[in-house]
């Protein structure tokens, strides 16, 4: 684990049994620290409260249910639907309630019961080849099951979080027999077995193993400022497929405040921040996601790719259907 600013594991682990200082957050993270950097320098400037980040690569819920009552976290990062309910399910987080936070923050992309909000989001779109895919050629979720598709499609493997909330969305609209269906016929239509992240797909079209991929649309913008990867991004477009009755899949980054919180006046006023227009611009820009505040704009590079009609489905009832869209996965053998 890895802390920003001057936070190190000594400062978190002897807040545990020492009172905490009056000026300060602690956060958990699941987000790369230079993502934060400049939000919690800014909120810092501004409040004169001192943000402590602890960088979790996984484990998140398990620290925090060892620590119990005793731990110093006051607020938790986290992408993907998924790992936001999975905190609040446990029962590791409390509900915030302030009227800045939810004028800041559309009713779709928070917690109805007031435990997470959203901060950014994220489309999982097509990445369609520009010479072997022509403009139109597919529209919709549903189109990735029909057999035209044989042999050239890519994917992560089945079961990671972002493929399953894809799968729970369909699951929501659908149901779970033509889920089922749809499952069986996408995998019918890979080129190879699942495998890798979302880049390796387009590094795949790029390779000519395939011509169309599953994707978060942030990667574009990341492979657009890697030397190494700016030619598998020129090989792809990115293509907004939306479900026959709804809109195009989204996901979020979102904030949390834990039940212990030991500076919960503090950490409210950095929700508060971090959902203001001006932080969830500089926030989304830095990893080329879409701010979510009434008025906010995306970066030119991220409105170069085109306008797009999120699906009007409030996450907390995708994140339930999991479990069955995870299982419909292993019925379908996705990854074998």
């Amino acid at each position: 684990m890895s802390f920003i600013r001057t936070a190190t594991f000594a400062t978190l682990t002897t807040a545990i049994a020492a009172p905490v200082l009056a000026d300060e957050v602690n956060v958990y993270s699941y987000r790369q620290p230079e993502l934060l950097q400049p939000l919690m320098d800014a909120f810092t400037e501004q409040t004169g409260i001192k943000v402590n980040v602890a960088f979790l690569n996984k484990g998140m819920v398990e620290r925090l249910k060892a620590e119990g009552a005793r731990s110093p976290a006051d607020l938790v990062f986290t992408v993907d639907i998924s790992r936001l309910s999975a905190v609040v399910n446990e029962g590791l987080t409390q509900p915030v309630v302030s009227e800045t936070i939810t004028d800041n923050v559309p009713a779709d992309y928070r917690d109805p019961d007031h435990h997470w909000f959203g901060l950014t989001t994220r489309a999982r779109i097509v990445y369609a080849s520009v010479e072997r895919v022509q403009p139109g050629e597919i529209t919709t979720y549903e189109d990735l099951a029909d057999p035209k598709w044989k042999g050239r499609i890519c994917t992560r493997s089945g079961t990671h979080p972002y493929m399953v909330a894809l799968t729970s969305a369909h699951l929501h609209h659908h149901g779970e027999a033509a889920t089922l269906d749809w499952l069986q016929g996408l995998k019918a239509n890979l080129a190879r077995k699942p495998q890798g992240n979302d880049r390796a797909q387009v590094k795949a079209i790029w390779a000519g193993e395939c011509d169309i991929s599953l994707g978060n649309t942030y990667y574009m913008g990341k492979m657009l400022t890697n030397d190494e990867q700016k030619e598998w991004a020129a090989s792809a477009k990115i293509v907004f497929p939306t479900f026959e009755d709804g809109g195009t899949h989204v996901n979020i980054s979102g904030v949390a405040l834990t039940k212990s919180a030991p500076n919960k006046d503090n950490a409210i006023k950095l929700m508060e921040y971090l959902t203001s227009p001006a932080a969830q611009e500089i926030y989304a820009a830095a990893n080329f996601e879409y701010p979510i505040a009434p008025g906010t704009q995306a970066v030119d590079l991220v409105k170069s790719w085109g306008d797009f009609e999120a699906d009007a489905v409030n996450l907390m009832d995708i994140a339930k259907l999991r479990p069955a869209a995870l299982r419909l996965t292993e019925v379908a053998d996705y990854d074998g």
